[in-house]
């Protein structure tokens, strides 16, 4: 008598009895049937080429499968709380945003908005004009336009005013601004022709008289704001550069990086420049980030002489580097708080600098006292990170909690798997979670998960 073999491809499941599994319901309900029947799909035909090459269908079953990749179909951009102490922390989406400017980016992203209308003449304006007249009075430059970041702010400036000619710049300056980017990078794509003047610890005035020639249009000058080079140094003063530049007809940039509008050393920090000491100077055009120090969104602002900004304006570039509406909204209600005078206590950047050690205290202490015996409050440093005022600290008072089973690379992994993740840092052995970049809305969800974490009761209160 003959053996019969069973058709592998009876076995393999239709499309519809794997969509129809109960399984999948909340994922349909939330991605929507097309999203997970392409799916289905791409999963019984992987089943189905599997029977044909092999001769059996793989073990794994479909349903399980489709959960599996629908991870794929959510997005990966989450809310985090910050409990690392750094303030404008890049990984984590670097300065968050004062309410204002969400207000503000609501209103301008739902229905429509005055982008480029101009109401008073019922036709075409300009989304440059929205926050042109803010940047001027909060930095006193004759003119102003952002693009949607400091690095395309730099491209535009180079492109429009000194294509195919020679950009000088000091060999300390030729700094990588991060993610792999690189100033001369930057200089080589826009057209422009770099010289470099000086070495990489001491670059005098003579060295850029120098190197001028008939070729040149600009001298740079950038601020190192995510470095620092002590010893032996010299750097030629902003005010030379100027009177150097303008005495041979050059055009003076200055890109200070991380645009402070406030002076930091009020705060026990060094000195970070600012934008508006840049455009006293006199440079023709000073660059800035709008995300770091000043506390916006992402954005590239350019500041200063009206005829450099208008030629930047009028570049073909200026249109592809421009920023959306819900940025310039964002952007523009940033401003608004330097200009009305309540950055401190509007723009959360600054409200995390300027919290005061008591505050910071008790916060901690909750959070300890949440933790039980693994818990304890001690004296801290934060950063402000984002690039800028590099080494500069200041003093806090963290939560430290050294986990029950030892191992704090697990505790912390825990930590970023609660829902808010809360991402802390490991100094010593110890967990360190630092109140001055967590919100005060966020301190019961911290304290919750501590205490869950740390195997102890839930607290009833958070009070003091």
């Amino acid at each position: 008598m003959t053996a019969t073999h069973e058709n592998p491809f009876r076995n393999l499941p239709s499309i519809d009895r794997v969509v129809a599994d109960a399984r999948l319901q909340a994922l349909i309900d939330r991605h929507g049937r097309d999203a997970i029947v392409d799916l289905a799909r791409e999963v019984v035909e992987e089943h189905r080429r599997a029977i044909e090459s092999a001769g059996t269908a793989p073990a794994d079953d479909a349903v399980d499968t489709v959960l599996a990749r629908a991870a794929s179909l959510q997005s990966t951009l989450a809310r985090v709380v910050n409990a690392t102490g750094v303030i404008i922390h890049t990984n984590l989406g670097r300065a968050p945003l004062a309410r204002s400017a969400l207000d503000a980016m609501q209103r301008a992203s739902t229905g429509y908005s005055t982008l480029e209308f101009d109401l008073e003449r019922g036709e075409r304006g300009s989304r440059f004009t929205h926050v042109e007249s803010l940047l001027c009075h909060v930095t006193g430059a004759e003119a102003a336009l952002v693009m949607n970041n400091n690095a395309a702010a730099v491209m535009l400036a180079l492109a429009a005013l000194c294509h195919g000619r020679e950009v000088i710049i000091s060999r300390g300056q030729l700094v990588e601004i991060g993610g792999g980017f690189r100033i001369p990078d930057v200089l080589r794509q826009s057209g422009a022709n770099l010289v470099e003047v000086g070495t990489t610890n001491r670059t005098r005035l003579a060295d850029y008289e120098a190197a001028i020639t008939d070729r040149t249009a600009a001298i740079l000058r950038v601020h190192p704001s995510n470095f620092r080079v002590i010893g032996f140094t010299e750097e030629t003063p902003l005010a030379d550069l100027v009177r150097l530049g303008h005495e041979r007809g050059l055009v003076v940039l200055d890109d200070v990086g991380s645009g402070a509008l406030l002076d930091t050393r009020a705060f026990g920090l060094g000195a970070e420049p600012m934008i508006q000491d840049s455009v006293r100077a006199g440079v023709d055009v000073v660059l800035a980030s709008g995300d770091k120090l000043l506390g916006g969104p992402q954005a590239g602002i350019a500041a200063g002489r009206a005829s450099a900004i208008d030629a930047m304006r009028r570049h073909p570039l200026a249109r592809a580097l421009r920023m959306d509406k819900g940025s310039i909204a964002a952007l523009a209600a940033t401003l608004e708080h330097y200009r009305r005078g309540d950055a401190l206590t509007e723009i959360p950047v600054w409200r995390m600098i300027a919290l005061d050690e008591d505050t910071l205290g008790r916060r901690a202490r909750r959070w300890s006292r949440a933790c039980g015996e693994f818990g304890i409050a001690r004296a801290g440093r934060s950063t402000i990170g984002g690039g800028s005022l590099p080494g500069e600290e200041l003093d806090t008072v963290v939560c430290a909690v050294t986990p029950p089973d030892g191992h704090a690379t697990a505790f912390a992994a825990a930590l970023r798997a609660a829902s808010p993740a809360i991402v802390a840092r490991i100094e010593d052995g110890a967990v360190l979670l630092d109140p001055r970049t967590v919100e005060p809305s966020e301190d019961t969800h911290v304290e919750i998960t501590l205490a869950r974490l740390c195997g102890r009761p839930v607290p009833l209160t958070t009070a003091d």
